[in-house]
């Protein structure tokens, strides 16, 4: 009974904690644009957005065992997307996300399918080329996506009734957007789907000994993992209100697969880490060395990586882990090697053996004084002398 107990209070822990945890992180977001500047809200907002478009990458990369290089291309379809329509059709912004959502899912379908022959490097240098051709082709379309100058587009205005200020309402909007989309992911991942994702990242022969059809799977990786870039990109056109073909080079694919590298591959909250980093680092960056971020961006990714191998989503797990293994070395008791408790006497055996009368004595060893036979015992009476001529069979 007491062990059925003990389970149950354990199951409700462990369903316990990670509720707190989520309603924790929920207040500090809802709270968090009242306490900041304008700009640093605009951070916060930004920060959402690419934990958006890194949760489809790390659906891909993470859990689909794939790599993508053209993950920024994506991005830029949503947001061109979402740019055309407000500009060119004077549509609202909610209208732009399921269209931009779509659409950037049926360009994954058609995108996975070299997917299903290439891996590894291949598939990265195919991903590569499609964001390095596609900031040139908007320059061309200057009909549709305004050429080299780009589009700008009205930003959310908050309504009267919130009142809210612009940079407050964008943000709850984009916070809202994230957390469908990454309550989306979590439920994609625990379905039939993220399974069968994982078990194809493991081994893809015995996932396909196991029924698994590696073409559909290969091929839902890459649309789902685009569709999440291009709500991400939508979200972008909504905050910045301004788009160009030179805001989607092939660098921003490379920066959103480092970023979620460091932020953690496989893991839930890895994105959010992930786009802490993409929005604050190169800012940092920037700060500290103006003529070189990019070489203190790639020293920080380097410390970084030496510091927490599997991401910022692990470390506190490693953390623990060190400290667990360290517990038992320095509350293990070290013996006192003093010459004084040497040569100390055994004052507790000594005790024992005086207050314990009833116990047997312990036989004592035969000295060489006990084992001398002596004349006067009966027994050895008729024992020959000392020196004594030995005896004849007729004596």
């Amino acid at each position: 009974m007491s062990t059925i107990v003990a389970t149950l209070r354990t199951d409700r822990d462990r369903r316990l904690r990670p509720a707190l945890t989520v309603l924790l992180a929920a207040a500090v977001a809802v709270g968090a644009p009242f306490y900041f500047a304008p700009f640093q809200v605009f951070q916060l907002t930004m920060v959402l957005v690419y934990a958006v478009a890194l949760t489809g990458l790390n659906l891909l990369v993470g859990f689909g065992g794939q790599i993508s290089l053209g993950h920024g291309a994506f991005f830029a379809a949503g947001a061109y997307t979402a740019a055309v329509m407000l500009d060119r059709y004077g549509t609202g912004h909610l209208a732009t996300l399921p269209v931009a959502a779509a659409g950037c899912f049926l360009l994954g379908l058609g995108f996975g399918v070299p997917a299903l022959r290439l891996r590894g490097l291949y598939l990265a240098l195919v991903t590569l080329s499609f964001a390095v051709f596609l900031p040139p082709l908007l320059k061309r379309l200057e009909p549709v996506t305004g050429g080299s100058m780009g589009l700008t587009v009205e930003k959310l205005q908050p309504p009267a009734w919130s009142g809210l200020a612009a940079d407050q309402w964008t943000y709850f909007v984009v916070l809202t957007v994230t957390a469908v989309a990454l309550l989306l992911g979590r439920n994609l991942l625990r379905s039939r789907v993220g399974r069968a994702l994982r078990a194809m990242r493991d081994n893809e022969g015995a996932a396909e000994v196991m029924g698994v059809r590696l073409s559909l799977h290969k091929t839902l990786a890459f649309a789902w993992s685009a569709m999440f870039a291009g709500v991400a990109g939508c979200l972008y056109t909504w905050v910045i209100g301004f788009v160009s073909p030179d805001s989607f080079s092939f660098v921003l694919s490379i920066t959103l697969l480092a970023g979620l590298v460091v932020g953690g591959l496989g893991s839930l909250y890895g994105p959010l880490l992930g786009g802490a980093f993409v929005m604050y680092v190169p800012s940092v960056s920037q700060d500290l060395s103006e003529a070189a971020p990019g070489v203190v961006f790639g020293l920080l990714i380097i410390v970084v990586m030496f510091v927490a191998p599997t991401g910022l989503a692990g470390l506190p797990g490693r953390v623990l882990g060190a400290v667990t293994r360290r517990l038992p070395r320095t509350t293990t008791a070290v013996p006192d090697r003093t010459p004084e408790a040497v040569s100390a006497p055994d004052t507790e055996s000594t005790s024992q053996a005086v207050s314990a009368p009833d116990a047997e004595p312990k036989p004592e060893a035969p000295s060489e004084r006990s084992a001398i036979r002596t004349p006067a015992d009966p027994a050895v009476a008729d024992a020959e002398p000392v020196g004594a001529p030995p005896r004849t069979e007729k004596e």
